[in-house]
């Protein structure tokens, strides 16, 4: 969901309080050296108690990723590289045809405020070598001018930063022309932080699955990688905005403003996750494999990402912590863990080993 640059980049919001309406607004400040626990939702709530509340977002678009880009073994570095909409490598080869053994197309859904390439660039190309079609779309672009938030600012901040059931409106019809393209009946989706919510978005809301005949269903089974399923605290930054709520300073017009359609699409009780949630985590017909960090400072607490299977659906919820302690991987560089991408591996059908690798 949150870009570890842009939280580099904001760290100027919080070298001092804030004062708002009379109360002093103190930075969030990390209790780990060198792994920000400011998220960029905490720099957005401060920043936005100096700035005017804006008009409502515009209506996110689509794309196509544009250009290739290496490998790349880190979120960091991936998010430094110069070309965010590039293709992941490995990703997008609309030739690509599925063989017996892997006969379902793999669509990769970004996160917030992070590109296609920015969040697949490890793991696209570990897919591709394992013999899978792999497929990445741009989704929820939207400039920080046009509403998408202080983030949007930032290198590849426009992608991911709309509204999450626009997005999940266009990865609907992506997966509509991957199917087309490849002759396949059915996808399964990988989706990373905000990936995993815009992925059982679509499947609920636009034609993703068919819970009165799962026959009809378009996707098999769905990975998600610390997706924030049930919302996010945010750190405790949600929590912070109802204390204030509470003593009459109401900021949900400046942290949206800051954060945009996005982040406050993906806060704990918000009205989108509600509506997803509302029912069931889950759909018939559907396989989901969840993985999670204990070291997840963003979709907090990590144990929301669970999901409680309901009828017809199979579900499994994976910790990479237990068996692998020495993997301490966070949230945004999550898909590059090779524990992580080995597991989501196992979820998708591939034959190949779990590993653990000190990180």
């Amino acid at each position: 969901m949150l870009n570890r640059e842009f939280m580099i980049k904001t760290s100027q919001f919080t070298g001092e309080s804030v004062l708002r309406n009379g109360f002093r607004i103190c930075p969030i400040r990390s209790r780990r050296i060198g792994s920000t626990v400011v998220t960029a939702v905490s720099a957005a709530l401060l920043a936005a108690a100096l700035l005017a509340p804006t008009a409502d977002a515009a209506t996110s678009v689509g794309a196509d990723p544009v250009g290739s880009g290496p490998v790349q073994s880190n979120f960091r570095a991936a998010a430094r590289f110069s070309n965010p909409e590039a293709n992941p490598p490995g990703a997008n080869n609309w030739a690509c045809r599925p063989s017996a053994a892997h006969p379902r197309p793999v669509v990769l859904v970004h996160g917030t405020w992070e590109s296609a390439y920015q969040t697949w660039a490890g793991f696209a190309p570990v897919l591709a070598r394992h013999g899978f079609c792999v497929f990445a779309p741009n989704l929820g672009i939207l400039s920080a001018t046009d509403g998408g938030g202080i983030p949007a600012r930032q290198h590849g901040g426009e992608y991911g930063a709309g509204h999450v059931d626009e997005s999940s409106a266009q990865l609907g019809a992506f997966v509509d022309r991957v199917l087309r393209a490849t002759g396949a009946r059915q996808v399964d989706l990988v989706g990373h932080s905000q990936g995993g919510v815009i992925a059982r978005g679509y499947l609920k809301f636009h034609g993703g699955a068919d819970a009165s005949n799962p026959q009809r269903n378009k996707v098999s089974h769905v990975v998600t990688m610390v997706a924030t399923n049930h919302g996010t605290t945010m750190n405790g930054l949600v929590g912070l905005e109802n204390d204030l709520r509470a003593v009459s300073i109401d900021m949900s017009s400046e942290v949206g403003a800051a954060s945009g359609p996005a982040g406050a699409d993906q806060e704990v009780g918000s009205a989108f996750i509600t509506r997803l949630n509302r029912g069931g985590d889950t759909l018939p017909g559907i396989g989901y494999t969840v993985l999670t960090t204990i070291y997840d400072e963003v979709s907090t607490p990590y144990t929301a990402s669970f999901l409680t299977a309901g009828p017809g659906a199979r579900v499994e919820n994976i910790v990479i912590q237990n068996g692998c302690a020495d993997d301490h991987t966070e949230h945004t560089d999550f898909t590059y863990s090779p524990r992580a991408q080995s597991l989501a591996l196992r979820g998708l059908g591939a034959d190949a080993p779990v590993v653990c690798v000190a990180r």
